[in-house]
């Protein structure tokens, strides 16, 4: 029966896969890509294959880094404003109102220009440990987009914290569980649950996000494709590759976490 089991449902995906309209998308991504590789110029790529890998690697690691910083910081953004006192409460609504409110270019540019001409102007900075780190752009791009995904997941975390039903965290208390314990093993759990299907989305915004690190001299793969147009005075080559780059890299965050959500043993009801 397992094997007859099986037979059938390779017969379903592969019906779900020759639907005639699956059909034709396929066969005009197919006609596109054909079209692409005859009637366009990739002779540019050997030169600039390096540096694409080096952007691709440093967009991934902005995207890393800013995300688990973000998301560590958004934990208690939320928790303050679901069930913390009025005076971490309000900071944590102020900082997600502000983020929320202002352009990501708008933060990106105050810290770098703002911030970060502001730095050499003290002679205890440039002489401290931290001034080869200041001096460079790309801890402005980390710290900017980190605050970005920190205050728009704070608000999804504030909603997630205050989903939670309350009769499971007085239950843990009568049950002696100490603060620590229900937040560990009930109340951050739960939220946790609740949040990350909206947690997907932020993090495939925060990678269409990372572009921007470039208007601050970040060499990312969104500035290699400006290269590339800069010294070939083509257009539609570099800009598609970036597109298809970018597609196959949300791809894989979809997939990635679509799997996460799948082993979730937890049902929220």
């Amino acid at each position: 029966m397992s094997a007859e089991a099986s037979t059938i449902d390779l017969a379903a995906r592969a019906s779900i896969w020759l639907k005639p309209h699956r059909i034709v998308l396929i066969l005009i991504a197919l006609a596109l890509v054909l079209c692409a590789a005859f009637f366009m110029r990739w002779d540019w790529l050997p030169q600039y294959w390096e540096m694409g890998l080096l952007g691709i690697w440093r967009a991934l690691w902005i995207l890393a880094v800013t995300c688990a910083l973000g998301f560590a910081l958004a934990v208690p953004l939320g928790l303050a404003q679901a069930g913390g006192p009025f005076w971490f409460a309000v900071p944590a609504k102020i900082f997600c109102t502000i983020i929320r409110g202002t352009p990501l270019l708008l933060q990106l540019w105050l810290l770098y220009y703002g911030l970060g001409s502001i730095f050499p102007q003290y002679p205890w900075i440039r002489e401290s440990w931290l001034w080869p780190y200041l001096r460079q752009a790309w801890p402005y791009a980390v710290v900017a987009l980190t605050f970005s995904f920190a205050g728009y997941e704070g608000e999804v975390m504030r909603g997630a914290f205050a989903g939670v039903p309350r009769g499971q965290l007085e239950a843990a208390r009568a049950f002696g569980m100490s603060r620590w314990k229900i937040f560990r093993r009930i109340w951050l759990p739960q939220a946790f649950y609740r949040a990350l299907p909206t947690l997907t989305g932020e993090t495939v915004l925060q990678l269409k996000s990372t572009p921007l690190v470039a208007t601050i001299s970040v060499i990312d793969i969104f500035a290699v494709s400006s290269k590339v147009r800069q010294d070939t005075y083509l257009t539609y080559e570099p800009l598609l590759l970036l597109a298809l780059i970018y597609m196959t890299i949300t791809g894989i965050l979809v997939f990635v976490f679509s799997r996460i959500e799948a082993r979730i043993p937890v049902k929220i009801g």
